[in-house]
């Protein structure tokens, strides 16, 4: 019998000894490049202004809290008035987001009404549209409503779950759970809203956390709208109140604006670090076990 004669393995291929250690190595070494500009804003908040751009390195020579207090005091209120503003908007869009998308997803998963496939087609379409296509528009219909200068331009938005792509995360997830429960529920007299509360919305908690978790991502870091529609500056939130720290015509102030930067961070941080149990069963849409 003929024998066949085996390639030897490129030396690029073959498994390297101790891979789990090369692995973890290589990871750690990705990680803090990923973590270096978030390490040198917070090593830069930590050092006199004078000192933050002669001293490009990680450990500074001389350590003052001033950027935080001066920071905190430089605007027309405490940040803390900002950080108010931008926790009320934030708040009032996900609990939005996770009413209204909700409702449209249970809508497109379980129910049967005409031209479902039409609109489901639709709604998807609206994922594919850039949103500084729209903006004009809006800017226009909101202005013609009075509501410049109000938290009512983003959040009406999530009320009418305009947010396509939560809306479609949320009906896949509702697609994974078995319809002999509702069929169950309905034979006990429940309805349509009794099923919608007691048996689909508790299985779907991993989507609705993570709708949640990034509704407050995106609203909480969103410059270009609410730049937009606030003008006024006590309505300012975080994302603009940290723009006016800069000045093209005149000194800006780096110092402090990457102090509050940092304390903008936590709640993103705190709130992550809550929900992140969920998130990956969120986007995965495992279901049922």
């Amino acid at each position: 019998m003929a024998t066949t004669s085996r390639r030897p393995v490129p030396v690029l291929f073959r498994p390297l000894k101790g891979g789990p250690l090369v692995k973890h190595v290589l990871l750690i070494g990705f990680g803090l490049v990923m973590l270096y500009p978030l390490l040198w804003m917070i090593s830069s908040s930590l050092k006199p202004e004078e000192l933050i751009f002669r001293e490009p390195g990680l450990l500074p020579s001389t350590v003052t809290l001033e950027n935080y207090t001066e920071g905190w005091y430089a605007l027309k209120h405490p940040f803390g008035y900002y950080l108010w503003n931008s926790a009320v908007i934030t708040a009032l869009s996900v609990v939005a987001n996770l009413v209204a998308c909700s409702l449209a997803a249970y809508a497109f998963a379980r129910l049967n009404f005409p031209l479902k496939k039409l609109w489901f087609a639709l709604m998807l379409g609206t994922i594919m549209l850039p949103h500084h296509v729209v903006i004009v528009p809006q800017y226009i219909m909101f202005s013609e409503l009075g509501m410049i200068n109000t938290i009512w331009p983003l959040v009406m938005p999530k009320v009418l779950a305009t947010d396509a792509f939560f809306v479609f995360l949320m009906v896949q997830f509702i697609r994974t759970l078995p319809r002999e429960l509702d069929e169950a529920a309905e034979i006990d007299g429940a309805g349509y809203w009794r099923i919608y509360l007691r048996v689909v919305m508790p299985l779907c908690l991993p989507a609705l956390a993570t709708t949640a978790i990034f509704t407050f991502i995106w609203t909480w870091n969103d410059f270009l709208s609410q730049l937009l529609y606030l003008n006024n500056p006590d309505n300012f939130t975080v994302p603009v109140a940290l723009r006016t720290f800069l000045d093209a015509s005149s000194d800006s102030s780096w110092g402090p604006m990457f102090a509050m930067s940092i304390l903008a961070l936590g709640p993103i941080f705190g709130f992550f670090l809550v929900g992140q149990k969920y998130l990956i069963r969120g986007v995965a849409t495992t279901g049922l076990k």
